[in-house]
């Protein structure tokens, strides 16, 4: 599974063209350590030609129990985020975390601060805006192709927020999905906040954590085939701003997802003929023997079969991640599939490279909210404008590629454009 993953579960155990990410900041004086202010953070502007709207649903499956509170009917949170009518400005751009979530995510303990180690209670989590308009009409101009976003162990859905709202600017439909009782929280409609049922469950004595981590991953995918189950019944959901459903195109759905989302998103490929291209943010497709050694057999299905559709891994420099040829599971899927693939790495990138954490942690540090150390070992040293670039370009690339047609060529080699990534074929 994921080295994020691993590292959550250690840490719990034991108690751009310059896109404004690293500019932005500077444009107010920003709080220094000391000063009794909470830290800033902006995210960096969406690249495309569309101005973008989000809106958030509950959406419950009546036929299925929640795998981590039996008993009860799985409850998921999901966001769309579209090409809008107009763009937002000022407060009117839709916050990034609500603010029962965002008190939350920045408290001491929570996942999101144990695995991220920023200092708790330093940063205005809730002050930090989106690009997007809240319930904006959608922009007509018929259907566009959706991609599905699932973050990583233990991540809220907004933590993926600036890869999610470029390609919504791009001109795709992106739902991102919350796993409840995994994700750090989930704040609900209703005022309900679920929390992470993993610190409880990584301090039980004797765990087998390989099982734990395979469970996991099975909640992630039926997560995944409920959301698609229920993306034909939005056309009908008055919840839905203007224009939006009908702007659903489900014969060109793609998934992308980051470290345990990742892993899901290639195994929910395999399972489930919908998904029809996928992208893997550096999430392992093996798991380690209970004891921590090797690499347990079987292996996830997707590596033991391989898939027969389109997809990219992105790798970073991560002491678990890089090249396919050095991780289990990736090398097996490679070898099993017979569609379309690639594989690149991220110089200088660490696992937390391909989230937010790359654009926001710097400006945190900034600001004394997160060590150097901390910081350095999140996202690596690989300057953060172009990790942020290199993410938005070849993920649009890989979808605009395969879900649209349009080829841009990023994907046929080594790019001059970007020579910090790493190409295999």
């Amino acid at each position: 599974m994921s080295g994020r993953g691993r590292a959550v579960a250690a840490v719990l155990l034991a108690a751009t063209v310059t896109l404004g990410v690293v500019g932005a900041p500077g444009a107010v004086a920003a709080p220094g350590p000391g000063t009794g202010q909470q830290a800033r953070a902006w995210l960096p502007q969406p690249t495309g030609p569309y101005p973008v709207g989000t809106t958030s649903l509950q959406l419950t499956d009546d036929r299925r129990d929640d795998p981590w509170k039996p008993g009860q009917h799985r409850k998921l949170m999901i966001s769309l985020w579209y090409p809008a009518t107009r763009a937002a400005t000022g407060d009117d751009r839709a916050p990034y975390m609500v603010p029962a979530a965002a008190e939350h995510f920045g408290s001491d303990g929570s996942v999101g601060q144990s695995d991220y180690r920023f200092e708790p209670g330093r940063t205005d989590w809730a002050g930090i805006r989106t690009h997007a308009r809240a319930d904006a009409p959608a922009l007509p101009g018929g259907k566009r192709p959706v991609v599905l976003y699932s973050a990583g162990f233990g991540d809220p859905r907004t933590w993926g927020t600036g890869l999610v709202e470029d390609l919504a600017s791009r001109g795709y439909v992106v739902v991102t999905v919350d796993h409840t009782y995994e994700a750090s929280e989930v704040a609900f409609p209703d005022g309900d906040l679920a929390t992470s049922v993993f610190p409880a469950l990584l301090a039980q004595p004797g765990l087998d954590m390989s099982a734990l981590l395979r469970r996991m991953l099975q909640s992630r995918v039926d997560d995944t085939r409920s959301v698609l189950d229920r993306l034909a019944g939005l056309r009908h959901d008055e919840r839905l701003p203007a224009g939006l459903a009908a702007s659903l195109d489900l014969d060109r759905i793609g998934m992308v997802g980051h470290s345990g989302g990742g892993s899901a998103a290639l195994q929910t490929m395999h399972d489930d003929p919908r998904l029809k291209a996928g992208v893997n943010l550096d999430g392992q497709l093996h798991f380690s023997n209970p004891d921590g050694s090797g690499v347990q057999l079987p292996l996830p299905t997707a590596a033991e079969d391989g898939l027969t559709r389109p997809f990219l891994l992105m790798g970073t420099q991560d002491p678990e991640s890089g090249s396919y040829h050095r991780q289990p599971g990736w090398d097996a899927l490679w070898r099993h599939s017979t569609g379309w693939h690639a594989d690149v790495t991220l110089t200088g990138s660490r696992h937390g490279s391909y989230t937010d954490a790359q654009s926001l942690l710097p400006q945190l540090a900034r600001q004394g909210a997160i060590s150097g150390t901390d910081l350095t070992g999140a996202v690596g040293d690989v300057p953060p404008d172009r990790a942020v670039l290199a993410t938005r370009a070849y993920v649009a690339s890989f979808f605009d590629r395969w879900l649209r047609g349009h080829d841009d060529h990023l994907l046929d080699g080594p790019s001059p454009r970007f020579p910090e990534m790493v190409y295999e074929r």
